[in-house]
């Protein structure tokens, strides 16, 4: 008799998605684990290789393919091809996804031409697969949404979610920036610090940053700083268990000031060690630092 169940020792996990969105990125971060990786399986194959995994042993148990838009139209037999193989198999569907504009800027990094974009711009291209890919969206047991990740924080991010099925990582971003050049686009919370006092008006703080001791000491030292650290940190350790449990895996949470150099750098830099200490992951990155 094996010591563990077919269910605690088996994964089968199907990788799609809209491609440039870090499905290599993903896959390989699976092999990493120990899984059997596939690259570009053919749609038609993947009852055979279910079978396969269903009746193998050892490493084999734990099995990752990656199907996506180089299938061409094939793609459209995946949704019911799921439907039926989930009956018996148990399969985790992972659909990768990005937003359009971090994707036309991956694209024009890499200058690689789009798997259906033969004939059509990258944009007519995108447009096009993500109505290919909505039916199998849809099926999604896991969307990871990888516009905030880099590279490395991607292979973080799924190595935790799947080495622990039961744990749901998210990954919170604190941004500054300053109202002057524009509200980030991709926050998910805007917190307006403009109500606190401007070191930007004290000589001797003007050229420094929220970084600086000094500058730190100067915001801490209004009573209104600490009260609205203090509700901050209460709302988002309140708030973030709760986005997890939804399954959200990524949240921007942005600090505006009106340079985005002083009050805003200083207060995203106190609420990610404050995240740290409660046990979430967090970064910082101050998107008008040097302007």
């Amino acid at each position: 008799m094996k010591p563990q169940t077919r269910h605690d020792t088996r994964q089968l996990v199907i990788l799609t998605g809209l491609s440039g969105s870090g499905k290599s990125t993903v896959l390989h971060a699976f092999e990493d684990m120990g899984f059997y990786c596939v690259d570009n399986l053919p749609v038609e194959l993947i009852p055979i290789f279910a079978e396969l995994h269903a009746a193998g042993d050892g490493d084999f148990a734990r099995a990752a393919l990656l199907v996506d838009a180089r299938e061409g139209m094939q793609l459209e037999k995946l949704p019911a091809l799921l439907k039926h193989l989930k009956k018996d198999h148990p399969i985790t569907l992972v659909f990768i996804e990005a937003n359009e504009d971090a994707l036309l800027r991956r694209y024009s990094e890499t200058r690689r031409p789009h798997p259906l974009g033969k004939n059509f711009s990258v944009r007519e291209s995108l447009a096009h697969e993500r109505a290919l890919m909505e039916p199998i969206r849809k099926l999604a047991d896991v969307v990871i949404e990888t516009t905030q990740f880099n590279v490395h924080e991607l292979r973080n991010f799924v190595t935790e979610r799947f080495k622990n099925p039961d744990k749901r990582p998210m990954l919170v971003s604190v941004v500054s920036f300053g109202y002057r050049y524009g509200v980030p686009s991709d926050a998910d919370l805007v917190l307006d610090v403009r109500f606190l006092p401007n070191p930007h008006f004290v000589p001797r703080l003007r050229p420094l940053t929220g970084k600086d001791p000094k500058v730190r000491r100067y915001i801490r030292s209004f009573p209104q700083t600490g009260e609205f650290l203090r509700r901050i940190e209460g709302l988002l350790t309140y708030l973030i268990p709760h986005y997890i449990r939804e399954g959200k895996s990524y949240l921007t949470i942005a600090f505006g000031c009106t340079g985005g150099k002083h009050r805003s750098v200083m207060l995203a830099e106190s609420v990610k060690k404050s995240l740290e200490k409660h046990g979430f992951s967090a970064k910082v990155a101050h998107r008008d630092i040097d302007k």
